[in-house]
């Protein structure tokens, strides 16, 4: 994995953090406020799907840098290191065409969604925002994969057979 597309992922991760933690305290100011004074957040909920949706595309590059997603091994446990490498192999590719489907379709929408002057209920807010921050995530986490994939390091036979 270059190091550059390492470090890149990272601070997407960063930022994917910050936004979590900027949610957890706006949730938590909002459910204060309606519990002491009948003044939530206008628009909490809206700003909660958009801030989350946010977190998690930022978040995926960096768990496929990590290769921290969910993996069953139950059937490949006494699988060799190369059928290993095939596997992930496979797994990163089929990874990269779905977080590249999902970018593509997410920038076609966020273009659709300006076109078509979508907003908000709550606040009114343009909707094609939303769609067009969640695209570098996706966007990036595919770039990761087919650099994986390709490359096939950070491999689980790599652990396997250490």
């Amino acid at each position: 994995m270059s190091a550059a597309l390492s470090r890149l992922a990272g601070w997407f991760a960063v930022l994917g953090g910050l936004c979590g933690a900027g949610v957890a305290l706006m949730v938590v100011v909002s459910i204060a406020g309606r519990a002491l004074w009948s003044k939530p957040i206008p628009g909490d909920v809206e700003l909660t799907q958009f801030g989350i949706a946010l977190c998690l595309s930022l978040c995926l590059p960096w768990a496929q840098v990590r290769r921290a997603n969910i993996i069953v091994d139950f059937f490949t446990q006494k699988a060799g290191p190369s059928l290993l490498r095939g596997l992930d192999g496979l797994g990163a590719l089929l990874l990269a065409a779905m977080a590249g489907l999902l970018a593509w379709r997410t920038a076609a929408g966020a273009q659709a969604m300006l076109e078509a002057h979508e907003a908000t209920m709550i606040l009114d807010l343009p909707m094609w925002w939303v769609y067009a921050l969640l695209a570098p995530g996706l966007a990036l986490t595919a770039l990761v994969a087919v650099v994986q994939a390709v490359t096939g390091t950070d491999s689980a036979a790599e652990e396997h057979a250490a």
